[in-house]
C-alpha cells in the first residue's frame, strides 16, 4: 500500500508546525507559500518547497496538486484566500481537504463549501493535527513535553478480549493506561484485571516514540 503524500499551503507557524511533524515522520510532503523567501527558509523542513499562488487554479494544476492525498490549508489572516483556495481544491478533487480557520464563522464557510476537515489553531496544535492525520486509530493526540504526550487511542483488535495485565503495555511499550473508555462510560483507575472489549478507547501516556510504537500494533 502506498504511503500517503501531503501537501501544506502556507507556511506560517501553524502550516510549518504540520509540515514539519509529518517530514519528521517520514511522509512525502510539498510545502507551497506565496512568498519566495518563506520557501528558502523552509526548504530544509519538507520533502519539496514550492512558491505558488495558491489562488491560481493552473498553477495548482501544474504542480499537481490533485495527486496528494491531503492537502492542509493553513493559509494565515487572509480568510478570502483561505476559502478561494479551498474551493478551487474541492473542484479540483482533491481528496481531503483540512483548512485552518480564523474563527467560527470562518470555520462555518469553510463546512460549507466542502472542507473535510476544519481545525482551530488556538485548540489544535500542528504536531496533533499531523498524528491525526496519518493515523485514523489515533482520536487525540495532546504533547505534554518534548518527548512525552497523552494519546487517545482505537483499541486495537489484538487487544480486544484480553486483560491489561495480559497486554502487558508497560513492559512491552514503556507506556502506562491512564483510562479506558467504553461507550460513555470512562474508568479512570484501570487495574490489571480489566478486560479490553470492541470500540474501546484507550488514553495512554509515554514517550513519543513509543506511543508510535504502541500504534503500530493495529
Amino acid at each position: 500500500m502506498a504511503q500517503k503524500q501531503f501537501a501544506v499551503v502556507g507556511l506560517g507557524r501553524f502550516g510549518t508546525s504540520v509540515a514539519r511533524t509529518l517530514y519528521e515522520m517520514g511522509y512525502d510532503v510539498l510545502g507551497i507559500d506565496s512568498d519566495e523567501d518563506i520557501i528558502q527558509d523552509r526548504a530544509d523542513l519538507v520533502t519539496h518547497a514550492i512558491a505558488c499562488d495558491s489562488t491560481d487554479e493552473s498553477a495548482l494544476k501544474a504542480i499537481g496538486i490533485r495527486n496528494f492525498d491531503v492537502v492542509v490549508v493553513a493559509i494565515g489572516d487572509d480568510v478570502k484566500n483561505s476559502i478561494l483556495t479551498t474551493l478551487i481544491l474541492k473542484e479540483m478533487g482533491v481528496k481531503t481537504i483540512v483548512v485552518k480557520a480564523q474563527d467560527e464563522m470562518h470555520g462555518k464557510v469553510l463546512e460549507k463549501i466542502g472542507a473535510d476537515k476544519v481545525v482551530y489553531p488556538e485548540r489544535d496544535m500542528g504536531y496533533r493535527v499531523a498524528h491525526n492525520l496519518i493515523s485514523p486509530n489515533i482520536l487525540d493526540y495532546i504533547e505534554l513535553a518534548e518527548d512525552y504526550s497523552i494519546l487517545e487511542l482505537q483499541a486495537p483488535s489484538k487487544f480486544v478480549g484480553r486483560s491489561l495485565e495480559q497486554i502487558d503495555i508497560r513492559r512491552k511499550y514503556g507506556c502506562n493506561v491512564m483510562a479506558i473508555k467504553h461507550r460513555t462510560h470512562i474508568n479512570i483507575a484501570p487495574i490489571a484485571s480489566d478486560i479490553i472489549h470492541e470500540g474501546d478507547v484507550l488514553v495512554v501516556v509515554g514517550r513519543n516514540e513509543d506511543l508510535d510504537e504502541l500504534d503500530e500494533t493495529r
